[in-house]
């Protein structure tokens, strides 16, 4: 490749380093190989890592990366991918930016101090909790959805029967749900409900914020708590806040972001 391949590190859905989701931002000036993205994704060794490329003025074709598989959207690598164009002057800080996506086209732009990003709502069915995913994650009762961007959403009955899920992994893995999130009302009044994120089918143990799975925690809990606007706390070690506003089959995911590294492929 001779592109000029400038990658970052984005810490997504948080105001501090260190905290929320770090994400890797690769800037291209020319397609690259998906197997090179995939290698590259795995030297990052991040959730997720987004390779740019210019499209138009303000649009970027944009792909993710685990560390072991492409997927088809990414909510906090999207946002830190917005924050560094703007951020190092490739777009201008007034000036939305849209992403073509695997699976979606995508709109950003500034909004108070947060990033808003539209995202097309998941599409949740009532179901049963799969018998595996029960035993891996010591859940024997709970309601169960499935969604079109999630594999599985499970409400817990307290924001500490969340804390406390200490998950099987490898088993969890073998049921190849793609993701599954488990929620509750918030203990606190400041924020609506708290989640975490499990995916090690796709090499991610426990992401740290998920912006994806908002899709279906925002009309999950737009719909039980009876209000478009909330607040959402994961609670992994590492932690994140994400603003939803639900909007009937879209909705938009509010966030803020930290760069923590800049450098240069050489490879």
């Amino acid at each position: 490749m001779a592109s000029s391949r400038l990658v970052y590190q984005v810490d997504a859905f948080t105001e501090a380093p260190f905290a929320g989701n770090p994400a890797g931002v690769c800037l291209l000036e020319e397609p690259a190989s998906a197997d090179w993205m995939q290698a590259v994704a795995a030297e990052m060794n991040v959730s997720e890592t987004a390779f740019l490329r210019a499209l138009d003025p303000g649009t970027f074709e944009i792909r993710y990366f685990t560390p072991t598989v492409e997927v088809p959207l990414c909510g906090h690598a999207t946002l830190a991918s917005a924050h560094v164009l703007w951020e190092q002057g490739f777009v201008p800080e007034a000036s939305p930016i849209r992403f073509d996506a695997p699976r979606d086209v995508l709109h950003t732009q500034r909004d108070a101090g947060w990033i808003r990003m539209e995202f097309p709502a998941d599409t949740l069915e009532v179901c049963e909790v799969p018998a595996g995913a029960g035993r891996a994650l010591g859940v024997t009762s709970a309601n169960a959805r499935r969604g079109r961007a999630i594999g599985l959403l499970l409400e817990l009955e307290s924001e500490d029967a969340v804390r406390d899920v200490r998950p099987d992994l490898p088993t969890l893995g073998a049921e190849k749900l793609g993701g599954v999130i488990v929620t509750a009302r918030s203990a606190t009044a400041e924020r609506d409900f708290v989640s975490r994120f499990f995916a090690p089918d796709a090499g991610i143990d426990e992401d740290p914020v998920t912006g994806v799975a908002h899709c279906a925690l925002g009309p999950y809990w737009a719909e039980r708590l009876g209000k478009d606007e909330l607040l959402g706390h994961q609670l992994s070690p590492r932690g994140g806040v994400v603003r939803v506003r639900v909007r009937g089959t879209a909705l938009d995911l509010f966030g803020q972001a930290v760069t923590v590294l800049r450098g240069e492929l050489l490879r």
